[in-house]
């Protein structure tokens, strides 16, 4: 059994749980709001990654991408990027913790039935209680891992709304994405996806800058961050995820990707010094025990 690719997987989850710290730190020291850190995200990972294709000679390989399967490629690309504006935005007008159960938690149970309704067949009692105990511990630990629950919107529909829209995305581009992973060099794939996401959120910084708001950190250490945020939990991430969609399915991709709020706690709890309450070590405990009980494909 290779389990590879559910490591691969596990990583770029991890990854991006140390996001969400340099996120709200750019936003305390520069004020850089959500979608104009997401676009630099975005931008400085295609340019990376653009570079590298050059030099390790996969530029054509890119373009072939795009000829052979333009649409699928675009649509990945768009909904990595349109997953984390919803679920940005759903943050601020319904909170952290609803957003994250939510979105997150709503990805694994639409990527298991659709993959089970395409073959015909029910979903096995181990696949169940995997799936069951990894969102036991997401609600755990979404809810008491010191994130608060309230968002300063004060429009929780519209919020709950946006965050069911950022899981029904996060599992379409998940499984759009192992489609092609299945036929791809990640580097290739990830290089083009990025690409696509990076052009599609260029008008949020023009917004940003025709509303007058921050477009750029000041600081050399907010600059760094925003490096971190490209190269790391963009470039690096999800050239690892697509690596590991090559063996494993998307919906054990999606628990597996469940890290996130595990890793971004332990981080909160070593950097910030949030208290993690013992619901919060259960649920991460209940995560990982999942995790760790899945199967590749």
């Amino acid at each position: 059994m290779n389990r590879l690719g559910l490591l691969q997987v596990s990583a770029a989850g991890i990854l991006w749980g140390t996001g969400g710290l340099a996120v709200t730190l750019l936003h305390e020291r520069d004020d850089l709001g959500a979608m104009t850190v997401s676009a630099w995200r975005m931008l400085l990972a295609a340019v990376a990654l653009i570079g590298f294709a050059a030099l390790t000679r996969r530029a054509r390989a890119v373009l072939d991408l795009f000829r052979a399967h333009p649409g699928r490629t675009v649509l990945v690309g768009c909904g990595t990027a349109a997953y984390q504006g919803l679920y940005f935005v759903s943050v601020l007008l319904v909170g952290v913790s609803v957003a994250t159960v939510v979105s997150l938690g709503l990805a694994p149970v639409l990527a298991a039935v659709w993959e089970h309704l395409r073959a015909g067949t029910r979903p096995p009692a181990r696949q169940t209680t995997v799936l069951m105990a990894a969102l036991t511990g997401l609600v755990l630990i979404s809810a008491t891992a010191g994130h608060g629950s309230e968002g300063p919107g004060g429009s929780p529909y519209a919020g709950l709304a946006l965050a069911i829209a950022a899981g029904v995305t996060y599992a379409a581009t998940t499984l759009l994405g192992h489609s092609l992973a299945r036929r791809t060099d990640p580097i290739t794939l990830t290089t083009a996806t990025t690409t696509v996401g990076g052009v599609a959120l260029l008008p949020f910084l023009a917004l940003a800058a025709v509303t007058g708001r921050p477009l750029l950190g000041t600081s050399a250490a907010s600059l760094a961050l925003l490096a971190y945020l490209g190269l790391a939990t963009m470039a690096l991430a999800y050239g690892l995820l697509y690596a590991g969609l090559r063996t494993t399915s998307g919906s054990a991709a999606t628990i597996a990707t469940l890290l996130e709020p595990v890793s971004a706690a332990l981080l909160a709890a070593a950097v910030l010094g949030e208290r993690l309450p013992w619901p919060a070590l259960l649920g991460g405990t209940l995560i990982l025990a999942a995790v760790a009980a899945l199967r590749p494909a």
